[in-house]
């Protein structure tokens, strides 16, 4: 018994992880709620999350706030650039949907549509634990997400999948996650840690050290 509740052992270890988990859910919740600092809030989770994921945190609070503080500018105007091409595609749908183009005309424009929102998304995925990761110009931010999204598809595919997952059963099933108490307590940085696990590996591969290691 001594044993199974040793600081070591592995009932103790998950327990750890579950409460650095759940501390940086609430830690991000807080930051995001006034909005304009989500795109700051998203850079420090996935930083926090990647670190967690990798075993190189120590403190939540400390990794969370130290990211947050030192991306807060070009993480809010990354933010801003990716809400405002959300807009564009959301009005072009709406027009698309909405006018009389001809079958052939909407189908093409519809095809298309879908094509630049599913590159949108896998971008904005890996647009935030990127800029957690490295530095550079946001031009070379949205570049190089979208270039490690496009050379990296089965990552793309499997973070975007568990997020479509995730969603799709709190839409439709929303007592499977306890009409929202999951999100409360753990959802979005147990996401962000599930799939820090895939972008370590990706990131690893174009750094010497571990993305996750620097400040």
């Amino acid at each position: 018994m001594a044993t199974l509740f040793s600081a070591d052992s592995t009932l103790m270890r998950a327990l750890t992880r579950l409460a650095d988990v759940m501390i940086l859910n609430f830690i991000f919740i807080a930051t995001a709620l006034p909005l304009f600092t989500l795109g700051a809030s998203l850079t420090a989770l996935n930083f926090t999350a990647m670190r967690i994921a990798s075993g190189a945190c120590n403190s939540v609070s400390s990794d969370y706030f130290r990211s947050f503080r030192r991306n807060f500018r070009q993480a809010t105007l990354v933010g801003l650039v990716l809400v405002g091409l959300t807009a564009v595609l959301a009005a072009w749908y709406v027009v698309v949907t909405n006018l009389t183009f001809g079958p052939l005309a909407e189908l093409l424009l519809l095809a298309a549509w879908y094509v630049l929102a599913f590159n949108l998304a896998v971008m904005a995925l890996f647009a935030f634990p990127y800029l957690a990761s490295f530095e550079g110009q946001t031009r070379e931010v949205f570049r190089n997400a979208r270039l490690l999204s496009w050379k990296h598809p089965f990552t793309a595919l499997a973070a975007l999948a568990l997020i479509a997952l995730s969603i799709t059963v709190t839409v439709f099933f929303p007592q499977a996650t306890g009409y929202g108490l999951f999100w409360f307590c753990i959802g979005f940085a147990g996401i962000a840690v599930a799939n820090g696990h895939l972008f370590s590996r990706v990131f690893s591969k174009y750094i010497a050290a571990s993305p996750v290691e620097q400040a």
